[in-house]
């Protein structure tokens, strides 16, 4: 871990019931006739068992070694693969589906954002990776994934911070119980760490060879390639749960209180020690002496947990009109929690992106506010928007929209397989399994370890594979369409700066 990510984990820290069908008590007294009728019953059960078992074996699915009575059968008649935990060492099942058949051919176009997946890899589209390029991203890689007939290989290079490596890898091994068989042969190498350290201006000119290095954001002056972060599948440090289960709450928490019933000020709560955008963030409190239309709250992880994380959950946070979205030593989990709460997010001009904030705009998804006059910039907003509520509304619930339905897991999953997929493509050497790396899969994962991480673990294991393929990828952006797509937004983002401007100026003349 490096002196960075040193300072940011000091800062952040300030069984089944059986039941037997056919059995007969030796006290019994029965009648001839009951007696036929109890055996003629289980003469049927039993033909009912052999045939589901042989509906099994005909699709191609091995349920050697499984317990009948706890196999569940949804409507699709798919079989469902628990954690097979066994006492001793533990290894990998073999009876999970090796090929992904899916029955529903239903499917659509994925939301834009996948669009910049082709931007992430152009860096490589002409001249490929090279095994070579890829050991060039071993210096800061926290470890590398070989993926090899659909199994996955590790090779560890050095601990992340907190359980992020631990969650990621766990994504990655749900995605191939997801989509089987379905993944090309591939190796990458990937950086828990917050900062993008594939530095653009390093790697210019026809003879430049970048390492591809995957990470959870990169900004605009690097090369980084984003990938959804480990909290999709839970964040067991500040017990927040996997992504499924905290967009029930959170939409449930939307209900709770009606858009024009919140509160009228705009929303913080969050740790202003890890970087020095947010400590000037916290000027902006309200006080005796000022009121910048602000509630800012901080958020004290270590005295949480040992509260047990009783005021902490992002249902019950959705309560105000506005909420606050700032960046932290780099891009924020935050984000997606904050925009998926109905409330217009007041999103302070960011340096970094992860992987979906490039399909969301300003003024239809979140109101820019500027980050070198934050005060004056949020004062304003809060008043914009309580002079137009129909339209702080609209853009507050166009972002809860996007975010439960374009950043559900299924197009989380999407995202990852075609990211996957597009990289694997641009691979020149044949993947191969490192010696001495060992064999993940989600038994040797979970089965060792318990508390909330086991219960994250659980809550987000996919249990047998998709019944459909993943979303079909969108075409890249042609140059002329991708750079009105940005000036779009920065013209948006333009406008309310001018807005500002006039309204303060206004102010000032005494109007």
């Amino acid at each position: 871990m490096n002196k960075d990510n040193e300072t940011y984990l000091k800062l952040f820290w300030g069984g089944s019931n059986h039941h037997k069908r056919c059995l007969l008590s030796k006290n019994a007294k029965v009648t001839t006739v009951t007696t036929a009728v109890i055996v003629l019953f289980c003469l049927v059960a039993t033909f009912c068992d052999f045939a589901a078992l042989n509906t099994y074996i005909i699709a191609g699915v091995s349920i050697e070694n499984q317990n009948l009575s706890s196999i569940s059968i949804d409507k699709h008649q798919e079989q469902e693969f628990p954690l097979e935990c066994t006492k001793g060492t533990q290894t990998c099942p073999r009876n999970y589906p090796t090929k992904h058949n899916p029955t529903n051919h239903n499917n659509h176009i994925c939301p834009s954002y996948f669009k910049w997946i082709h931007e992430d890899l152009k860096a490589w589209r002409e001249k490929g990776i090279t095994r070579e390029m890829l050991e060039g991203a071993r210096r800061t890689a926290n470890f590398k994934v070989v993926i090899v007939e659909g199994r996955l290989y590790l090779e560890k290079y050095k601990k992340s911070i907190q359980t992020r490596d631990v969650f990621t890898l766990w994504g990655i091994l749900q995605l191939l119980r997801l989509y089987p068989g379905k993944l090309p042969d591939l190796e990458l190498m990937f950086d828990c760490e917050d900062r993008p350290v594939i530095h653009l201006d390093k790697f210019q000119g026809p003879n430049a060879s970048p390492p591809p290095l995957f990470r959870y954001c990169s900004d605009q002056w690097s090369l980084d390639i984003v990938f959804p972060d480990w909290s999709f599948w839970g964040w067991a440090e500040t017990n927040i749960k996997p992504w499924k289960e905290v967009l029930k709450d959170i939409k449930e928490g939307n209900k709770r209180t009606k858009w024009k019933d919140r509160v009228p000020y705009a929303y913080w709560k969050g740790n202003p020690k890890v970087a020095a955008t947010r400590k000037n963030l916290m000027k902006c409190n309200v006080t005796s002496k000022n009121d910048w239309n602000t509630r800012l709250y901080v958020q004290d992880w270590d005295k949480e947990s040992n509260q047990g994380y009783k005021k902490s959950s992002l249902g019950n946070q959705c309560t105000h009109r506005y909420k606050i979205y700032i960046e932290g030593w780099a891009w924020s989990v935050s984000e997606k929690y904050i925009l998926a709460c109905d409330s217009m997010t007041l999103y302070v001009r960011p340096k970094y992106h992860d992987f979906f904030i490039r399909g969301m705009e300003p003024l239809q998804h979140y109101w820019p506010i500027r980050d070198d006059s934050k005060c004056t910039s949020l004062k304003f907003a809060v008043e914009w928007g309580n002079n137009h509520v129909d339209k702080a509304q609209s853009i507050g619930e166009a972002a809860s929209k996007f975010i439960q339905e374009d950043l559900d897991m299924n197009n989380v999953y999407s995202y990852m397989f075609h990211l996957l997929n597009e990289y694997a493509k641009l691979l020149k050497f044949k993947p191969t399994i490192p010696q001495g790396a060992i064999e993940f899969c989600s038994e040797t994962m979970a089965c060792g370890v318990n508390g909330t991480q086991r219960k994250f673990m659980e809550e987000s294991m996919v249990k047998f594979p998709s019944d459909s393929n993943p979303c079909t990828i969108p075409p890249p952006y042609d140059p002329l369409t991708l750079q009105e797509f940005l000036e779009r937004k920065e013209n948006s983002t333009r406008q309310v700066e001018i807005w500002e401007d006039e309204y303060w100026l206004n102010k000032s003349n005494g109007q």
